[in-house]
């Protein structure tokens, strides 16, 4: 709850520092090369878009202008209709807002928590230009299904991976599954620069091409010698900066840039840290089928940026919420459904348009932490508050290993 220290926190810092990042801070501090001149931006583009399996990495200064700017991509143009899921984070949608669209959002599917393909076939109309989905919490959307939709009724799909980093579908990467796509590397995340960044991938040339003028201002930069100044016997040297193509000045800084090339060489133990540890608590909930984690595909690797399991009512999912309270482990609920925040209901949208995501958010879901950061004791601890906090809800006895247990109460 507010304001209390919890024996196990939910994750501030989802990736793992090592000496090199401190080793670059220290070697940036002593640069004599200007710092926006870009050396290591490109570097760390090269190496992300490899990491991915795309052709273009653009980088900007967050997550969430990532966004913004894989929407203008879109091209929308008013009267287009815009498919979204609600099982996400506001700033997946949020752009929408600035266009004069109808967004439909597609309901999720119960297990993965992702949009349902089925849900998004029914929704598809001859004014369908685009569709936003997230791999929620890391498990990889099913993007065959979807994008073989796209192709059939011609609309463009943005993946936001925010949470996808390190995960895996049918061999291939999040950021290389549909038209384009976005990342974040904010603190929690699986890499981070320790603060703010994000990046934009995409096979497109032109695409690539609109988004590094949309970045940043080209500027024609020229050093001139003027005849001397009105009072002075001598000429001053003067840089003339003019601004040839406008810009956003989003740029991602050298500082972030380098943090994050040496980010990536982590990511891989820092989301296998994360399996590990999902793997002890699926452990759990397996005695306890009252309880059920989100699952992924069988030919998808979760990343696990979040580890959310589903109650079977209401009831049960506040009196687990308060139990792992009381034992100082940190819950958190995410994310409310979409289309029933203000914004989205003063353009239309109500109860009742998405009842499995309804239902998963206000009824069943619940988050437990899962990140790197967590310490074995922490760990074990989290193992064991959660087994006696569903215990406690067995009526006060654990349930055997492989033997599965049954919940007391109303449904």
């Amino acid at each position: 709850m507010l304001d209390k220290s919890y024996l196990v926190p939910w994750g501030k810092r989802g990736s793992l520092s090592t000496d090199t990042e401190a080793a670059v801070l220290a070697e940036l501090v002593h640069e004599s090369t200007p710092l926006p001149a870009g050396a290591r931006r490109e570097r760390f583009e090269r190496s992300f878009a490899a990491s991915v399996g795309s052709r273009h990495a653009i980088s900007v200064n967050s997550g969430a202008v990532a966004l913004q700017m894989a929407v203008r991509m879109l091209d929308l143009a008013p009267g287009d209709e815009v498919i979204a899921t609600p099982q996400t984070h506001r700033s997946t949608v949020q752009p929408l807002l600035d266009y004069d669209v109808r967004v439909r959002f597609c309901d999720i599917d119960p297990t993965t928590l992702n949009l349902d393909p089925a849900a998004l076939e029914a929704l598809i109309t001859p004014r369908t230009r685009a569709l936003l989905l997230v791999h929620y919490g890391g498990c990889p959307a099913e993007m065959d299904t979807v994008m073989a939709l796209a192709r059939r009724h011609g609309f463009l799909v943005l993946e936001d991976c925010v949470h996808a980093l390190g995960a895996r579908y049918r061999g291939r990467s999040p950021g290389s599954l549909a038209d384009l796509a976005t990342f974040s590397l904010r603190n929690a995340k699986s890499s981070t620069a320790l603060g703010e960044g994000g990046l934009i991938t995409c096979d497109r040339d032109d695409w690539a091409e609109r988004l590094h003028r949309l970045r940043a201002p080209d500027r024609d930069a020229r050093t001139v010698q003027p005849a001397g100044l009105p009072g002075t016997s001598y000429a001053m040297p003067l840089q003339r900066d003019c601004v040839r193509r406008p810009g956003s000045d989003a740029t991602m800084p050298e500082v972030v840039a380098a943090l994050g090339q040496a980010q990536l060489a982590g990511v891989e133990t820092a989301v296998a840290r994360r399996r590990a540890l999902a793997g002890r608590l699926d452990e759990v909930l397996a005695r306890y089928p009252f309880l059920t984690p989100q699952s992924a595909p069988a030919h998808s690797a979760h990343a696990y940026h979040l580890y959310t399991c589903l109650a079977g009512h209401q009831e049960l999912r506040d009196r687990l919420v308060l139990a792992l309270d009381r034992r100082g482990v940190e819950i958190q609920l995410r994310y409310f459904p979409q289309h029933l925040l203000p914004q989205w209901r003063h353009r239309g949208h109500l109860r009742g348009e998405c009842p499995v995501a309804e239902r998963s958010w206000f009824e069943q879901h619940l988050n437990l932490p899962c990140h790197p950061m967590l310490t074995p004791h922490q760990q074990d601890y989290l193992i064991e508050a959660l087994d006696g906090a569903l215990a406690e809800l067995n009526g006060g006895a654990p349930a055997p290993a492989g033997v599965p247990a049954t919940v007391c109460g109303p449904r």
